[in-house]
């Protein structure tokens, strides 16, 4: 499994993660119902969230703060996505553009 598999894989139950970003369960509840994030399910239904979920959600308080309503916290988590994906890109691009054909 790749570091990057890990830092997805569901670990913490709702209660750990909402003490590890200081916050209340019914928040991280309401930030998956406003599809802010969608922290993976075990079969039985439990939410186990991952190291990446706790950096969003910790992402999520960051916006907060900033006095960002939960639209604006989505759009703007939206547009982070873009621009890493965009940065991927071109950095594949420019690792391309010097290796011979």
């Amino acid at each position: 499994m790749s570091t990057r598999d890990t830092k997805r894989q569901g670990v913490y139950a709702i209660s750990v993660a909402a003490e590890l970003v200081g916050t209340g369960q019914q928040n991280l509840r309401m930030y998956e119902r406003k599809g802010l994030l969608e922290p993976r399910r075990t079969e039985g239904g439990t939410r186990l969230y991952s190291d990446a979920d706790v950096a969003r959600l910790r992402r999520i308080g960051e916006l907060l703060a900033l006095g960002l309503n939960v639209a604006g916290i989505g759009l703007v988590l939206d547009l982070e996505a873009e621009n890493d994906s965009l940065r991927g890109e071109l950095s594949r691009r420019r690792a391309g553009y010097g290796k011979a054909p």
